[in-house]
């Protein structure tokens, strides 16, 4: 069984920062992609950043310039760093591992809140 879990969340003010930090744990998997997904109140989860083993990212067009996500496959671990957030950007974070051979895997999520 694998577990992702999630820390770093909070409330923030606008043009502020913060730093998401993912870990997953169980015995003996790995994963072909890790990366953070988002849902904000009355919408749909979307991706926000995604890099796979091949460390090859992708973001969604709202955060491309502000967040940047980083993994260490070898420690299964993902951050995603947010700088200069915006009121738009509150929502819950979610973890997500694409573990080889077995599929998705999410984390319970993490609130990032912005506002003054």
């Amino acid at each position: 069984q694998v577990q992702l879990v999630e820390s770093g969340g909070g409330l923030v003010q606008p043009g502020g920062s913060l730093r998401l930090s993912c870990a997953a744990s169980g015995a003996g998997f790995s994963s072909n992609a890790m990366g953070w997904y988002r849902q904000a109140p009355g919408k749909q989860r979307e991706l926000v950043a995604l890099v796979t083993r091949a460390y090859i990212t992708r973001y969604t067009d709202a955060v491309k310039g502000r967040f940047t996500i980083s993994s260490d496959f070898a420690k299964n671990t993902v951050s995603l760093q947010m700088n200069s957030l915006k009121s738009e950007d509150t929502a819950v974070y979610y973890c997500y591992a694409d573990v080889t051979g077995v599929g998705a895997y999410w984390g319970q999520g993490t609130q990032v809140t912005v506002s003054s």
